[in-house]
C-alpha cells in the first residue's frame, strides 16, 4: 500500500510539473518590425502598422505557444534608415524574427542585411522592388507580397485595348518601387501596341513639381503617375492649380486609400481613373469583406481609412504567415528557426485578397486587380474590381529566360517594344 501511494504521488507530481509548464510555456517571443513613420510615407507606414496589429488580434496575440509582442522601429524610406533599424532589432534587441521594410530600396538594402544575418528569419513587410527577391535574393528573406511590376499586371492592356489610350507618359518618383511599377507596365503596354512619349522622375519627397508639371506633353492619351503619399497628393494639388485636365492612370500607391482619403478636393481629379494593384476596395471575396470588418473594427473611425490601404493589407499578410506557420510547427524555433523557414517557404497563404505561394526565390506569386476610382455611396472614393488576373507570377507570363535578359527595373528600363 506505501508503495502504491508513493508512486501515485511520483506521478501527480509529474502531472502537476508538466501542467505547470503548460502554463509557463507562453513565454514572450519578440518580434522585430520596421514601417515608414517619418518623412513622406508616413502614412502609409502608419497603416501598414494597422495591418500588422489586424493579423495580431485575429491571432489573440499568441502563436506556437508564445505572446507576441512586436518591438517596431521608424525608417524614413530611405536604405540607410531601413539598415539602421534592422541593425538595432538585430544586434541590440536579439530578435530571431524581423517583418520589414516598407519601402522599395529599403527592400533591397535589407536583403542584403539579411545575407549576413543567416540565423535570423526575414519577412516582408511591404516593399515592392524587383531585385529584393529576383536579384541574388537572401536565402533567409521571405516575401507574402507581390512586387510592383506584378501589381501593374493588367493594366497595360487595359488602358490600350478598352481605354484606347495609345500614347502616354510617366511621371514617377524617382526609386526603385516606381522603377518596378513602371517595369510592369511597360511591358504589358508597350507589347499591347502603346507607345511611351516621355519618362519623369522626381526625388521622393518632393513638394514643388512646378518644372515637371510644365514640362508634361500636351499630344499624349493620359498619363501615368506613380507617386505616393504627400508627393501624391502635392502633385494633384498642384497639376489641377496649374489647370491641369490630362486623362490620369493610377499607379498601385497613387490610387489607393493612403491618397484617396486624403483631406481637400485635390484627390477628385482621379474619379474615372484606372489603376491596378494587389487588392480593390469593392472586392466581393468574402474573405475581402471579412478583413475590411476587421480592420474597421480594430480601430475608431478617426484613426484609420475607410477601408484597408495596400500597406495594411502587405504587413497582415506577412505577419499572419509568420503566426500562421509558428502555430504549425507548435513554436519549434531551434536549429536556427529551420522548421519556420521550411513552413514558410511551402506556406500555401489564403489571405483577403485570395490564394498566394511562394516561388523559388520565396517571392509571392499571387491575384491582381484592375480598378477604376469611383464615389461610393457614402461620398468616399474607392478602387471599383474591373477585373482579376490570378496567379500573376514575377517573370510575369514571359518565359524566365527571355525575362532575365531584360535587365534591373530603372529610369530607362525596359525599352518600350514587344520582348
Amino acid at each position: 500500500m506505501g508503495s502504491k501511494a508513493y508512486h501515485r504521488g511520483v506521478a501527480l507530481a509529474a502531472v502537476a510539473a508538466l501542467l505547470a509548464m503548460g502554463t509557463a510555456r507562453a513565454e514572450t517571443l519578440h518580434i522585430g518590425v520596421t514601417a515608414t513613420l517619418e518623412g513622406t510615407y508616413t502614412v502609409l507606414g502608419q497603416d501598414g502598422i494597422r495591418g500588422l496589429k489586424v493579423a495580431l488580434k485575429e491571432f489573440g496575440g499568441k502563436a506556437g505557444g508564445y505572446d507576441i509582442d512586436p518591438i517596431i522601429e521608424s525608417t524614413d524610406a530611405s536604405p540607410d534608415s531601413a539598415v539602421r533599424a534592422v541593425r538595432k532589432l538585430v544586434e541590440q534587441d536579439h530578435v530571431k524574427i524581423v517583418i520589414a521594410p516598407l519601402s522599395g530600396s529599403e527592400g533591397i538594402a535589407v536583403k542584403e542585411y539579411a545575407k549576413t544575418q543567416p540565423n535570423v528569419v526575414f519577412v516582408n513587410g511591404a516593399s515592392g522592388a524587383q531585385e529584393t527577391t529576383y536579384d541574388h535574393p537572401a536565402p533567409n528573406f521571405y516575401r507574402f507580397n507581390p512586387d510592383g511590376a506584378q501589381m501593374s499586371a493588367g493594366l497595360g492592356s487595359y488602358i490600350y485595348n478598352v481605354k484606347h489610350w495609345k500614347k502616354i507618359a510617366t511621371i514617377g518618383e524617382d526609386y526603385s518601387f516606381v522603377y518596378t511599377q513602371v517595369f510592369g507596365l511597360v511591358l504589358e503596354y508597350c507589347a499591347a501596341g502603346g507607345q511611351i512619349e516621355h519618362r519623369f522622375w522626381v526625388p521622393l519627397g518632393t513638394k514643388d513639381f512646378s518644372s515637371v508639371i510644365s514640362q508634361l506633353p500636351d499630344d499624349v492619351d493620359a498619363i501615368y503617375v506613380g507617386l505616393g503619399g504627400g508627393d501624391a497628393v502635392n502633385f494633384l494639388t498642384q497639376y489641377q492649380q496649374a489647370g491641369g485636365t490630362a486623362k490620369l492612370i493610377g499607379g498601385s500607391i497613387m490610387v489607393d486609400q493612403t491618397v484617396l482619403s486624403s483631406k481637400g478636393k485635390a484627390k477628385d481629379a482621379l474619379i474615372g481613373t484606372p489603376t491596378a494593384g494587389p487588392q480593390a476596395d469593392t472586392s466581393p471575396d468574402p474573405k475581402w469583406q471579412a478583413f475590411v470588418k476587421a480592420y474597421q473594427g480594430a480601430f475608431p473611425p478617426d484613426q484609420r481609412f475607410p477601408s484597408p490601404s495596400l500597406l495594411a493589407t502587405f504587413y497582415y499578410l506577412n505577419t499572419k504567415a509568420v503566426l500562421t506557420v509558428l502555430n504549425d510547427i507548435k513554436g519549434d524555433l531551434g536549429n536556427n528557426e529551420a522548421k519556420l523557414r521550411s513552413g514558410l517557404a511551402g506556406l500555401v497563404l489564403h489571405g483577403p485578397t485570395g490564394v498566394i505561394r511562394l516561388d523559388h526565390n520565396r517571392q509571392a506569386i499571387a491575384p491582381n486587380f484592375v480598378s477604376e476610382v469611383v464615389q461610393d455611396s457614402a461620398g468616399n472614393l474607392v478602387s471599383k474590381l474591373v477585373k482579376t488576373i490570378p496567379d500573376v507570377p514575377q517573370t510575369l507570363g514571359l518565359d524566365p529566360a527571355k525575362f532575365a535578359t531584360i535587365g534591373a527595373p530603372s529610369r530607362t528600363v525596359p525599352e518600350c517594344k514587344k520582348y
